[in-house]
């Protein structure tokens, strides 16, 4: 495939983000979700704790009516995350994931919410907090769009002892982000993932956050025996030592974030 065809077939979709703010939702494929992946920062256990509450009470309920669903609320456990990056304690963060179905959704979200009574008022001793106080201390957001083969979050796992794998696959430049997409893709690689017992939840081009460019992806498993078999049977397995060692995708990740989660209190992932 020449360069020029490639990045035309690659970018294809993502253009429709970039049109006038006239045209409709629906020039974006209907199929794919934009995936707002969010980090919640909290200045103490005793925070998050309260803001776990908060999610699964108040906003995971509201945020379905809004028809965002599955929302992932999720923790990092140091007992999880013993390699790289190596974890001392529990962290104090939570991971919030939440799947829109359409720009507009995304956009108008914060306001539907501001008018949601039943939100407002559940939710007042968190919402309404003072400036010293405050319920998080501030939140990342990372804006992702589903991928072709991968188009929705969904929810696979649903054992108590579940986890989720999240991914972050940095690239050297948007080229090379783009050809792993592609791998992902058209080059099977999701495939050869489900054929693992490798559980898609999501995969995402980053159109928006840090690290850019990249592409973030999460994995789900019934337990940590699970997820090591898996893994131990993508490795060896001929097709992707195939397309693995293809000149086609050379070069295309500079660097791998990983991290182990699991689902904290009325999470639906």
């Amino acid at each position: 495939m020449k360069r020029r065809e490639f990045l035309a077939a690659s970018t294809a979709a993502a253009l429709a983000i970039v049109a006038s703010p006239q045209a409709p939702a629906a020039d974006v494929p209907a199929a794919k979700q934009f995936i707002d992946l969010r980090i919640y920062h909290f200045a103490s256990v005793e925070k998050q704790q309260a803001y776990e509450k908060f999610l699964a009470e108040v906003a995971i309920p509201a945020y379905n009516r809004l028809g965002i669903q599955p929302v992932g609320v999720l923790k990092l456990l140091a007992k999880d995350n013993t390699k790289k990056p190596k974890l001392e304690a529990d962290s104090t963060d939570l991971y919030v994931i939440l799947p829109h179905k359409s720009a507009e959704s995304l956009a108008t979200m914060e306001t539907r919410l501001a008018a949601d009574e039943v939100f407002q008022k559940a939710g007042a001793s968190i919402l309404v907090t003072p400036q010293k106080e405050p319920a998080y201390t501030r939140y990342e957001s990372t804006l992702l769009l589903g991928f072709d083969q991968c188009p929705t979050v969904q929810q696979v796992a649903k054992a108590d002892t579940r986890i989720l794998q999240l991914r972050i696959y940095e690239s050297h430049s948007s080229e090379k982000a783009l050809k792993k997409i592609h791998m992902f893709n058209e080059g099977g690689e999701i495939g050869i993932f489900k054929r693992h017992g490798m559980n898609p939840v999501f995969f995402g081009q980053a159109l928006a956050g840090a690290m850019l460019p990249n592409l973030t992806y999460m994995l789900s498993f019934d337990d940590e025996k699970a997820q090591g078999a898996a893994w131990g049977q993508f490795g060896p397995d001929p097709d992707w030592q195939k397309i693995s060692k293809s000149d086609f995708y050379k070069d295309t990740v500079s660097n791998i974030t990983n991290l182990i989660l699991r689902p904290a209190a009325g999470s639906q992932i």
